[in-house]
């Protein structure tokens, strides 16, 4: 395996950074179909019914992530057979779950849409939107883990072209169906289901097209034995657990700051969800990085070649470091210009104004937790990430008591930065642990359980 350069690290980073660029893009088209042709309850649905969506679609994000490691390591061991299987053991997975969703579609909408608060005439038009979107979920989850499969192997080129498949096929749909034909929350639901089964189907295509250029074995492509051995299957469902836990670890952190800044009223839920903007951002761009570290890491553990990895870690790393303060700089400088075009609100412009440097603060700091992500899963060192997560958001609900009682909402986001310190800080701590096991030579899989 050649030894990992920054100019490397910038090849694949590069497409995945703008293809999570992308991502808000339909947010925003749905948001300006109906804010332009419907009416404010059915703007309200789209917000409650793609919140059940992301919440649904973040918890098995595993397919993504647990899926980059395994295939980065079996290509760097050369282990063709087992890249498709591992592809194939996703798959799988995927199509399982997804039926599954389907199944239980209702009692599902009956927990998800009770938990928020809406008007009854929100929530009827809500329903009606998630009852023809969830027949989607079996695709999207699929698409999970050929996206894995793709930022594993190093080809984020192709992961941005799927990604510009589906953002531009979901809009342009949502126009046609919800603008032209005027069917509303329900065109705009149909259309992205419709995009997110035709995005499965190009990503098969491409992800077939590219196992096949490097085949050199005479196994067939996927090899059922291999991919429903017991052995290969259970360290699968372990490490993807894992890392379900540690993602809902992550979504009830966050779900907490939102909770308790909503406590301090309208203006100042307001000017918060505003920053977290900025933050989101932030990660788009630092999350490049961190695939291109699964990717390249992943591949020197399975190649095993500890020059590799320890190029891998640092060159990504410096790059991360540097982008880091780049946008802790725009945050701060040009900060108060996007506050004050993402709200026309004089109250919440001058809050959101007088919390940006936490917020900078933030994005400084946040880029070696986002790092040590990537680190972990390109070496499926996932019981890892769910403890620590654990641990660093018991931490946060610690600190953010006093730190709120004391300061309000200025409290709760220095109680929201140090819990990104503290994620970076236990995951650094089993760093080292990491490092000897990923390269001994006589590693098993069970090393990794």
């Amino acid at each position: 395996m050649k030894i990992p350069t920054r100019a490397d690290v910038l090849r694949v980073a590069w497409p995945i950074v703008l293809a999570n660029s992308a991502i808000p893009l339909l947010g925003l088209a749905d948001t300006a179909v109906i804010g332009n042709t419907g009416t404010v309850a059915e703007l309200g649905a789209i917000a409650l019914g793609a919140l059940v969506f992301n919440f649904v679609y973040w918890s098995f994000a595993f397919l993504r992530m647990g899926t980059t490691g395994f295939v980065a390591q079996a290509d760097g061991a050369g282990d063709e057979v087992e890249v498709r299987s591992a592809l194939g053991r996703a798959l799988v997975l995927a199509a399982a779950i997804g039926v599954v969703l389907v199944l239980l579609q209702k009692p599902i909408e009956w927990v998800t849409l009770g938990l928020l608060a809406g008007t009854a005439e929100v929530e009827s038009i809500a329903s009606s939107y998630y009852f023809i979107r969830i027949w989607g979920a079996p695709a999207a989850l699929g698409t999970f883990a050929v996206l894995g499969t793709f930022i594993g192997l190093g080809e984020s080129g192709r992961l941005l072209q799927t990604q510009i498949f589906l953002n531009g096929l979901n809009i342009a749909l949502d126009v046609v169906f919800a603008g032209v034909l005027g069917w509303g929350v329900e065109g705009i639901a149909l259309g992205t289901t419709i995009a997110e089964w035709a995005t499965l189907v190009v990503a098969l295509v491409l992800v077939r097209r590219t196992l096949r250029a490097r085949r050199e074995d005479a196994e067939p492509f996927f090899l059922w034995s291999q991919i429903l051995r017991r052995d290969k299957l259970a360290r699968t469902l372990s490490a993807n657990a894992d890392i379900m836990v540690r993602t809902l670890f992550l979504l009830f952190g966050f779900g907490w700051f939102t909770n308790q800044g909503a406590r301090f009223g309208d203006e100042v839920l307001a000017a918060n969800h505003v920053l977290l903007q900025l933050v989101t951002a932030s990660a788009y761009f630092l999350d490049g990085y961190a695939h291109a570290t699964e990717s390249l890491l992943g591949r020197a553990i399975g190649a095993r070649q500890r020059e590799a990895f320890d190029s891998a870690v640092r060159c990504s790393t410096q790059l991360a470091a540097v982008t880091a303060v780049v946008l802790t700089a725009i945050v701060l400088l040009g900060g108060r210009f996007v506050i004050a075009w993402l709200t026309d609100l004089e109250v919440v412009r001058q809050l959101a104004s007088s919390w940006l440097p936490y917020t900078a603060s933030y994005v400084l700091v946040s880029f070696a937790a986002f790092q040590l992500d990537g680190i972990f899963i390109g070496a499926t060192r996932t019981r890892d990430m769910r403890n620590t997560a654990g641990v660093s958001l018991l931490v946060f609900l610690l600190v953010s008591w006093p730190l709120v009682a004391i300061a309000g909402n200025r409290g709760l986001w220095m109680a929201f930065v140090v819990y990104v310190i503290v994620r970076a800080v236990t995951l650094a701590a089993r760093f080292p642990a990491l490092r000897r096991a990923a390269l001994e030579p006589q590693a098993t899989d069970s090393s990794w359980l």
